[in-house]
């Protein structure tokens, strides 16, 4: 196939005939699945799954995460046509990879939200499919690590972040996205010596025994190096990455609830990520886009190039 099949190509999310290889069809038009996927429920012959938590009632500043998953898809289709770049293998055409659409909830009970979200990924994992989620506020990260931990055992926690989201809270029925670290390392979903931060430029009393390569360290020694000191943390612990938006400058992402300025470059992401290619990764994480908020759909465009690197992470080690 070559792009001429654009002519004869439609809605290929639901029309496609298998899972694996680019799409062609244009890429302004059609179905938003992510990276022209099938939409399915069956992951019986799925590899990994790409699902949305498209939830926002968790939020300290501004809102609008809950339209990420659908911003995010729509701009996926921009790399739909190609393999990677930088990775040496196309993650479409080795794989199969499923969408298996967004978590259907009550929006007027958030309280039973996180429950929800974790029997979902916990379901695809049960179909021996891995899942990377599309959020959403980073408080989703919280279930899904839960989800996570009950198949893998505790984790290694890669975060790119402006903010820790270690601030104590005690309360188990509180939903916050400011917390889920704090959580996760009082319930034991993770393991504090094997995590690593990335991108923090906000102050914070305790770092839970996490390391951290902050924003200002980044631009000082470069992503090399920064791939190199997440590698030496996690080792081979099976590891789940969450990429918190805001993690990139505003100028890079402004759609997100809490921009700081000060931080990584798409270009530093880039290669940090691609830098630690053979991680034992088992799952991971784009949230806290806000379309609202976002020019010209830059942050959406970040979002979409972060979650395809995921899955070529994912799929590194796996090929």
């Amino acid at each position: 196939m070559a792009l001429e099949d654009a002519k004869k190509q439609v809605d290929t999310a639901i029309t496609r005939p298998g899972m694996k290889g680019p799409s062609f069809e244009n890429t302004f038009s059609g179905l938003p699945s992510f990276l022209r996927r099938t939409f399915t429920k069956d992951l019986s012959v799925a590899d990994i799954a790409i699902t949305g938590a498209p939830f926002d009632q968790a939020v300290t500043n501004r809102p609008g995460a809950r339209l990420g998953p659908r911003a995010i898809r729509e701009a996926s289709a921009l790399q739909s046509p190609d393999a990677p770049f930088g990775w040496g293998y196309d993650v479409m055409s080795a794989f199969a990879i499923a969408d298996y659409g967004d978590l259907a909830f009550d929006y007027a009970a958030p309280a039973d939200f996180p429950a929800r979200l974790e029997a979902h990924i916990a379901g695809i994992l049960a179909q021996d499919c891995a899942a990377i989620t599309l959020g959403g506020d980073h408080s989703v990260t919280l279930p899904i690590l839960r989800a996570h931990a009950a198949r893998h055992g505790p984790l290694a926690l890669i975060q790119f972040d402006a903010h820790t989201d270690s601030w104590p809270d005690d309360d188990p029925a509180r939903v916050d996205h400011g917390t889920f670290v704090y959580k996760a390392v009082k319930e034991g979903l993770i393991v504090p010596e094997r995590s690593i931060q990335i991108g923090i430029r906000t102050e914070v009393d305790d770092r839970l025994g996490i390391a951290g390569v902050d924003a200002p360290e980044v631009h000082r020694i470069g992503p090399d190096l920064v791939a190199d000191r997440i590698r030496e943390v996690v080792g081979d612990h099976p590891a789940y990455l969450t990429f918190d938006i805001d993690g990139l400058d505003p100028a890079f992402a402004p759609g997100t609830g809490t921009p700081v300025w000060g931080g990584l470059t798409t270009a530093q992401a880039a290669a940090t990520l691609r830098g630690i290619a053979g991680i034992n990764l088992v799952g991971g994480d784009v949230v806290e886009v806000s379309p609202p908020y976002d020019h010209a759909g830059i942050t959406a465009v970040a979002a979409a190039h972060v979650a395809v690197e995921l899955l070529c992470l994912w799929g590194w080690t796996r090929r």
